[in-house]
């Protein structure tokens, strides 16, 4: 899941299902200008509960897509997802832009779209803070922006921001490790860390809530080594954490195709004296977990159907419709989606929506 440089901003994170489910936060509405809305008026917003009068078809929108290239598992599945999600609806027409890790090429994608006059632009950016400007500048040009995961600069240059909590995500995996070790009644454990690029907020931030929910259990983090979300990374600094420490009880992996390698390195290194927790949620990690043959044992979600929301608000946003399990007449400015914890007896749960890596 590497999100490459300042772009990783995407991992500010976190959705349990393919809708907004019942454990994400959510922000009161802002003031942020739409386009004129292209169906049924908001005073037909159905009464919380009756979510079905939202997927009714109304006129068709047409909603603009850009995304970074599918060089990451979780990348490829933010754009395969968006794509599923929009295909449900016979009121959706899906304008899907080059997917490039270029800033350059995203923004030449993204001004195709305004030229267009699309009714709604959903884009997760490479780069948050080099893609405002031209999110300004659709907004400007009344089209709404869902920003997906990587942080705008600024709120003004979006209607809604949907993504994760890296600092929840750190504290749901110190959570699963603390309670599993004092159920062992470990009291003194050795707990290893394996994290991304340490220069990046949201590793620091994943990095900081794994040490505050371990230390609620009296627990420290113990070895700790950054990698940089690639498998080859995960392997080689694995390996050397295994050969400088002679026991571990715990290690969290923050990133599940980087646990491809760490996984590679643990079995070469034919240890098992311990348990791991894996991060985002890929279906290779899944099935691990499944089998339960080996030391992974759970992972922390961060997963791409985030990807399916956003075209569900971009959809509402469109329509002048709300959200139907809220009182209030429109979506809302912001959705930071929960980080659940996966294990082998919750993990038919959310197999089908596991990454491949």
């Amino acid at each position: 899941m590497s999100e490459k440089g300042e772009g990783l901003d995407r991992r500010r994170f976190l959705i349990g299902a393919t809708g907004v489910g019942a454990g994400a936060m959510l922000t009161a509405c802002t003031g942020n200008k739409k386009k004129a809305a292209a169906s049924t008026s908001a005073a037909a917003v159905p009464a919380a509960g009756g979510g079905g009068a939202n997927d009714a078809p109304g006129t068709t929108v047409t909603i603009g897509f850009s995304s970074p290239a599918a060089d990451h598992g979780w990348t490829g599945a933010i754009a395969k997802n968006a794509a599923a999600e929009a295909a449900k609806y016979s009121d959706v027409k899906l304008e899907t832009v080059q997917a490039t890790n270029d800033v350059a090429a995203q923004i030449a994608g993204i001004n195709t779209l305004i030229g267009k006059k699309v009714d709604v632009i959903v884009m997760l950016p490479y780069d948050g803070k080099q893609l405002t400007q031209v999110a300004l500048t659709a907004t400007q040009a009344g089209i709404p922006v869902v920003n997906l995961d990587r942080v705008f600069d600024t709120s003004r240059a979006s209607r809604i921001w949907i993504g994760g909590d890296n600092y929840g995500m750190g504290v749901s995996a110190g959570q699963y490790i603390g309670a599993a070790l004092k159920k062992k009644g470990i009291s003194n454990p050795v707990i290893g860390e394996i994290a991304g690029i340490d220069s990046l907020p949201l590793t620091q931030q994943r990095s900081q809530g794994f040490k505050d929910a371990l230390s609620e259990f009296g627990f420290k983090v113990g070895p700790r080594q950054a990698a940089a979300f690639t498998a080859q990374s995960g392997q080689s600094v694995t390996a050397a954490m295994l050969a400088a420490t002679s026991k571990f009880d715990a290690i969290w992996n923050h990133d599940d195709d980087q646990g491809i390698g760490v996984l590679a390195a643990i079995s070469a290194a034919h240890r098992s004296e311990f348990f791991m927790v894996g991060g985002a949620g890929s279906a290779n990690a899944m099935r691990e977990i499944k089998a339960d043959t080996g030391v992974l044992k759970a992972t922390v979600l961060y997963p791409p159907t985030m990807a399916n929301s956003a075209i569900r608000m971009a959809r509402l946003i469109a329509h002048n419709k709300g959200m139907s399990d809220l009182a209030q007449q429109e979506v809302p400015a912001s959705i930071t989606l929960y980080s659940a914890s996966v294990d082998k007896t919750n993990v038919d749960k959310y197999l089908a929506q596991g990454f491949e890596s």
